[in-house]
């Protein structure tokens, strides 16, 4: 028995675990700290604002969190011997909030970054800020609904 046809099926099931982790928390990872550098600027010189600031900052974090659950997700499904086909459909089934995942955060950090940017001219406007960083957040809960629905669309014997 061959290695592909033995742990093919983990392979690349593992694969797809490993790049929703990745991809989605590598997002995760550079949108919190593009926010966090503006709002750091913004808090060295109105420390009053740190709370919003930090608000703002967390919300491109969340993609990194959606993409960890879909590879453990993905990890519980994993078993030695599965099919080739198996994994490749798990690994399918990771990419929607692996590739959603990465390119969300850096797009909502850069509306968050712009959010930091208006609380420190008008604090009033926050929740504002708040909405416009949230409008694409949607997105990357789409495409962690749509992994975790594929996760379990199939069951394997």
């Amino acid at each position: 028995m061959g290695f592909f046809e033995q742990y093919g099926g983990v392979f690349f099931g593992v694969i797809g675990a490993a790049l929703a982790v990745f991809l989605a928390g590598a997002g995760s990872a550079k949108g919190v700290g593009m926010a966090g550098e503006a709002a750091a600027g913004l808090v060295s010189e109105q420390p009053e604002k740190f709370t919003r600031s930090l608000i703002l900052q967390l919300l491109p974090g969340t993609q990194g969190l959606y993409g960890f659950l879909i590879g453990l997700f993905t990890m519980f499904r994993l078993q030695v011997g599965m099919p080739l086909n198996e994994g490749l459909y798990l690994l399918g089934a990771s990419l929607p909030i692996a590739i959603v995942g990465y390119l969300s955060a850096i797009a909502q950090a850069k509306v968050a970054v712009s959010g930091v940017s208006l609380i420190a001219k008008n604090d009033e406007q926050f929740t504002q800020a708040i909405i416009f960083a949230v409008m694409v957040e949607t997105y990357a809960i789409l495409a962690f609904i749509i992994s975790l629905l594929l996760q379990n669309q199939v069951a394997f014997a």
